[in-house]
């Protein structure tokens, strides 16, 4: 419980949901989504990586800034953003691998260190990296930025195995699927640290949703299942919906803070 004023008797709620299998649900159909988008807006509309980066940016700033006005966390704000910031977090990785040509390796060393600053002086600054506490502006800047950077290297890892390393859409996301049961089996039967296994898993959890994402949507001549970025796409916005609108319906993953006096 936050301290408060003697006194005085406020309620806090948290920004973000409660992790429920909900929630890991809704994360790994997001970023499936993200990457099937991001390939939709930026090569079938014709837009390119560079106009559909700055468009979805600015799309997303604005699914932010309601975010942030609601000050506890409400389903359809929350999840409009994460879907968004997926999109936006692998197109700017495309970007910098197809428009700049950095190498998948160097963007995936790049975002790791870029992800480890951002928790660095998150704890530095809050002494806490959990995200049941995002309570205040503040420390929700820091938990959408270490979002935003996970989408990205989830991207990068994701690709350099998959294509730099030749596995495969399939075999990739079967090894990520397993890194982030190990991370599960961390938690639930040998009880490691529970804000460290949610990162971990957070961040794996992108490419396996991306890996699965091209699985879906890409031609079998590069090794998909050819269903197209439109259809995959829509499937996964479809249950994004259904279970946000669930959630709405149930409060599930409200978290009220603190009631103090």
């Amino acid at each position: 419980m936050v301290s408060l004023a003697q006194g005085s008797s406020t309620t806090l709620f948290n920004r973000v949901p409660k992790v429920t299998v909900d929630f890991w649900l809704v994360k790994l159909m997001a970023v499936t989504m993200g990457e099937t988008a991001a390939d939709y807006l930026a090569v079938n509309l014709g837009l390119g990586l560079s106009a559909t980066a700055l468009l979805m940016s600015a799309v997303l700033g604005v699914a932010l800034f309601f975010q942030f006005a609601q000050k506890k966390y409400i389903p359809s704000f929350y999840w409009a953003a994460v879907v968004l910031i997926s999109i936006v977090g692998t197109l700017i990785t495309d970007c910098l691998i197809d428009v700049f040509g950095i190498p998948l390796t160097t963007t995936t060393i790049v975002f790791t260190v870029v992800l480890a600053a951002t928790f660095l002086i998150w704890f530095a600054v809050e002494k806490t990296l959990s995200i049941h506490s995002i309570f205040n502006t503040r420390r929700e800047i820091f938990y959408w930025l270490a979002i935003l950077f996970t989408f990205s290297l989830g991207t990068a890892a994701g690709d350099l195995v998959a294509e730099h390393f030749s596995l495969g859409y399939l075999t990739t996301g079967l090894l990520f699927a397993g890194i982030v049961g190990i991370f599960g089996l961390g938690y639930y039967v040998l009880k490691l640290d529970a804000i460290l296994m949610f990162w971990l898993a957070y961040i794996f959890t992108r490419p396996l949703g991306a890996s699965f994402g091209d699985l879906l949507s890409q031609p079998k001549d590069y090794g998909g299942m050819g269903l197209g970025t439109v259809i995959t796409s829509f499937i996964f916005l479809a249950a994004i919906i259904a279970i946000v609108s669930y959630m709405s319906y149930t409060h599930e993953g409200d978290e009220k803070l603190v009631t103090g006096s």
